[in-house]
């Protein structure tokens, strides 16, 4: 495992050197801002993140597809995975170490955003307990969804393509199945409450860290990831 740390190293430089990764971070410091306003920051407005954090994994939804679509994409399409697999590593540390450049790149963003935080206790109280149940959350919430854009980057070369199957398979467990688990009864409605990656974050921005959230977004996390690799040892047979 001691290789993956020059794939995140070669992954952070992507970001940082990559115009795009700043554009990118620019446009959600602005769009989460305008919400921050809007939501908290406005008169009469309650002095408190809930409303802001409900919004952003729909922010989320869409930003980190678009920064996990290039990951092994754009290997494939330039034909670099082939120099990349010839190196003293295996598909396991390329996935890893795509993963974990990804995740950092998200919590510079995520960091980012610790700034209304700030801006709230100034002019309000902020609950510390709170602030760190809910960023833990989201912390879980954004290695899940990068994970899943690793998936579908490693299953095609085009980026757009997996862009869009990463949005719509993470639009369908956040909140298609939530709003059906609101509607079923029984097993089903049990089921689906538990796919429902929404249903388990809420419980964190309410400052409460269960041991079943944290068990889902790990396995699930690690799941995704564990079929990346998969799917990348396939290409050795193709």
């Amino acid at each position: 495992m001691r290789n993956v740390s020059p794939v995140v190293q070669r992954e952070l430089g992507a970001y940082f050197y990559s115009p795009v990764a700043y554009a990118v971070l620019t446009i959600f410091l602005v769009i989460s801002g305008i919400f921050f306003l809007i939501l908290t920051f406005s008169p009469g407005a309650e002095s408190s993140l809930r409303d802001f954090v409900d919004v952003l994994p729909v922010i989320l939804l869409v930003f980190l597809p678009t920064l996990t679509m290039r990951l092994l994409s754009e290997e494939f399409r330039s034909g670099t995975i082939e120099t990349l697999m010839t190196a003293p590593l295996g598909e396991t540390e390329v996935i890893l170490g795509k993963f974990l450049g990804a995740l950092i790149f998200y919590f510079v963003m995520l960091g980012s955003t610790l700034l209304y935080a700030v801006l709230l206790g100034i002019f309000g109280q902020v609950d510390v307990g709170l602030l760190l149940s809910t960023y833990l959350g989201l912390i879980l919430l954004g290695a899940l969804y990068i994970a899943v854009g690793v998936f579908f980057s490693a299953c095609t070369k085009n980026q757009i393509i997996a862009a869009i199957f990463s949005v719509i398979v993470l639009l369908v467990f956040t909140y298609l199945a939530n709003y059906l688990a609101g509607k079923a009864t029984g097993l089903l409605g049990l089921c689906l409450h538990h796919l429902s990656i929404r249903e388990h974050y809420q419980d964190f921005t309410r400052g409460l860290v269960d041991s079943n959230h944290l068990i889902f977004f790990v396995t699930t996390t690690c799941l995704f990831l564990f079929l990346a690799v998969k799917v990348l040892e396939s290409r050795r047979w193709r």
